[in-house]
């Protein structure tokens, strides 16, 4: 048998035998992966579903790769286990995945969402994100969102311009998974939106110990008493309470106990590790390099790459090329870029 004619006994019949196995195991709540809805029509992989391959467009994506040299919450920390915005990304899409399986939801949407819900951070984390944030607005006048920044990535950005083309519920999940952001239109998008607090909150806490910013014994006494004593046992309460609390609602929902104890967590995390002194310290540090290379890129536009799409507007356009310029770079080489232009260099060689 020749390979083009096993290749089309196998493949000739996927999509329909997909269809047919969505119809019957999930719920009628749940996203289905055909037809495809993506701005630009295209042929179709005979192997993968619509949101198999934008998993597998993210993951081959630039944006991806950086991901592992981008801060979660310390910046360049001395250790191995420290989490990176990647191990961020992985932890947060196996959860999910937990959760879609138990409601029967639509597992490939939930992970190539979850895959690419961070790709447009900027360096430094939610630090950076500030910083950037003032500079685009003192500067331009424009705002700065990180979610938004993942879309724009995704769709224009990567490929030299051309973009990912993904899905619209996979780029609607994307956009929406922040909080200040209107919350996606499928379920599977709500579970990350949810689930990306559930996994840096609790993750976040073990970084903190292990940094010595924080002991274990000091997190407040309510919540740990109905969450769990460690990180484990806290996503497990928080994912069993989230199925049977979505489960009865008909919709992606925590439980009040356990929604309130996630929320007395985080405030005490924003006010003890995130804001505290031990990382606000290096607040200043982050907003005098960021902020030097926003004002240098903008004196010399010369060094930027040409926008690689037709914003409105020659203002706008330009503020997105400084934009996408820093937003785009790893902690190490913005660092690494801060120090080439401030520290002066040898002439030894």
């Amino acid at each position: 048998m020749s390979i083009a004619t096993d290749r089309n006994t196998v493949a000739a019949g996927f999509a329909e035998r997909w269809r047919k196995l969505e119809q019957r195991t999930l719920s009628p709540l749940a996203a289905r992966s055909y037809p495809p809805r993506r701005a630009r029509r295209e042929e179709e992989c005979e192997l993968r579903t619509p949101f198999q391959r934008d998993r597998d467009r993210i993951v081959h994506s630039k944006a991806f790769r950086r991901l592992k040299h981008k801060t979660q919450v310390f910046v360049a920390p001395r250790g191995d286990h420290y989490r990176t915005r990647l191990t961020h990304t992985l932890e947060v899409t196996t959860i999910s995945r937990t959760v879609a399986r138990a409601l029967r939801l639509n597992e490939d949407l939930v992970e190539a969402i979850g895959l690419g819900h961070d790709l447009g951070h900027p360096p430094f984390g939610h630090i950076g994100e500030d910083v950037l944030d003032r500079c685009a607005k003192a500067r331009f006048g424009v705002d700065f969102r990180h979610n938004e920044h993942s879309l724009r990535v995704v769709d224009v950005l990567e490929r030299d311009g051309a973009g990912l083309n993904l899905t619209e519920q996979v780029r609607d999940g994307i956009v929406g998974h922040s909080s200040r952001a209107v919350p996606p239109a499928t379920l599977e998008g709500r579970i990350v939106r949810v689930i990306d607090r559930v996994a840096y909150i609790n993750h976040d806490i073990d970084d903190a110990v292990r940094a010595g910013l924080l002991r274990a014994e000091e997190l407040p006494a309510e919540p740990i008493a109905v969450l769990g004593e460690d990180s484990s046992a806290r996503i497990d309460t928080l994912v069993h309470d989230m199925v049977e609390s979505s489960e009865r609602a008909g919709d992606i929902a925590q439980g009040p106990e356990a929604g309130a104890a996630m929320g007395q967590l985080r405030e005490f995390m924003f006010e003890n590790v995130y804001l505290g002194p031990g990382v606000r310290a290096e607040h200043a540090k982050i907003a005098t390099v960021l902020s030097t290379l926003f004002e240098h890129y903008v004196e010399h536009p010369e060094l930027l790459t040409p926008a690689p799409d037709q914003v409105v507007g020659e203002q706008e356009r330009f503020a997105r090329r400084v934009i996408d310029y820093l937003a785009g770079m790893t902690d190490r080489y913005c660092i690494g870029e801060y120090t080439r232009l401030e520290v002066p260099q040898s002439f030894a060689r």
